[in-house]
């Protein structure tokens, strides 16, 4: 268990059962070879970078995003959860950018993004990401802040400090409490994975077929096209600092006092089949977002990445909210 608990602190941000330090020497131990084949943020770009890719240096770190649709549309910023990418928005993108300005981008240390550099891993807080990629586009307002896992947490944190910038925000399977694992019923073959993990420092294609069928509601859902990117994009070369810009609930204290600060219209669309964060997760968070006017729709049959899991139902929540699930500012 003690495995799966690091591997975890980076997706649901609970205290780290091993310090950060650790979890990078567990990475080096790995080294490419051709039973732990590693791929260059150069190489990584070369495979999947397209026609839409942008880059942009923030706080010293080179940014990967994408910036589509009409540029007088209203906005949505989309955030994608840690041991992600802005893949993750993909579909919902294409459905989407006819009438709205989509802006997504890749965390520092994910993705074809740069890694996080020793004085940013020191000295930034994940959401001056954020905020500094809409200063530089000129987005004063985005109408909505969409993020799911913990990138609904940097949503969270930009609406606390920028409540100016953001109208709404719509969360999907945010941790709002440090979480555990122990209610978790695994299946023997990520068991097995995780086993490997531990031994060898380094997470194979199976670990990442396992880890996406275990968190979906429907495995069949998750397709091998996306099973395949995910275990491209987390066999990067080896980070010195592999979590420090996801936007991380520690202890809970700070967390709540942000949460208690966010006023705008907040969405939970949840996936409650979730086995990490299941319903009991959607009663914490709204607890915490306390001067928000909340609405939330349950999907029983979706786990923890419903973007990636229902990516059109998730579009058409967002359409829905967006244009009449508050009223316009």
């Amino acid at each position: 268990m003690k495995s799966l608990k690091v591997l975890l602190s980076a997706l649901i941000l609970t205290p780290l059962a091993i310090p950060l330090p650790a979890i990078a020497q567990m990475a080096a131990n790995a080294p490419d070879s051709p039973a732990t084949p590693r791929l260059t943020v150069a190489q990584l770009r070369g495979k999947y970078a397209e026609r839409q890719s942008r880059y942009m240096t923030v706080k010293g770190m080179e940014i990967h995003y994408k910036d589509e649709g009409p540029r007088k549309a209203p906005v949505l910023l989309m955030i994608h959860g840690s041991q992600s990418s802005l893949r993750t928005w993909d579909r919902i993108t294409v459905l989407l950018k006819k009438r709205y300005r989509v802006i997504r981008f890749d965390i520092p240390g994910y993705g074809l993004s740069s890694p996080a550099t020793d004085e940013a891993a020191t000295s930034v807080q994940p959401v001056e990401i954020t905020e500094g990629l809409l200063e530089v586009l000129g987005i004063r307002k985005v109408a909505a802040a969409v993020g799911v896992s913990s990138g609904g947490t940097m949503a969270m944190y930009l609406a606390a400090k920028r409540p100016e910038m953001v109208e709404r925000l719509i969360l999907s399977n945010t941790p709002s409490d440090p979480v555990t694992t122990g209610h978790m019923v695994q299946t023997p073959a990520f068991l097995a994975a995780q086993d490997r993990v531990r031994r060898t420092g380094y997470q194979d294609f199976d670990f990442w077929d396992q880890y996406l069928s275990f968190f979906a509601g429907d495995p069949a859902r998750i397709s091998h096209r996306t099973r395949m990117e995910y275990w491209d994009f987390n066999r990067r070369s080896p980070e010195k600092h592999p979590i420090a810009m996801v936007a991380r609930i520690g202890d809970g204290k700070q967390a709540a006092i942000e949460m208690a600060k966010i006023t705008a219209p907040t969405f939970l669309v949840w996936g409650s089949g979730d086995p990490l964060l299941p319903e009991a997760a959607v009663t914490a968070i709204t607890r915490y977002l306390k001067n928000a006017t909340i609405s939330k729709v349950l999907m029983p049959d979706v786990g923890h990445y419903p973007p990636l899991e229902v990516p059109d139902r998730f579009a058409r929540w967002i359409e829905t909210y967006v244009e009449a699930g508050v009223p316009k500012p």
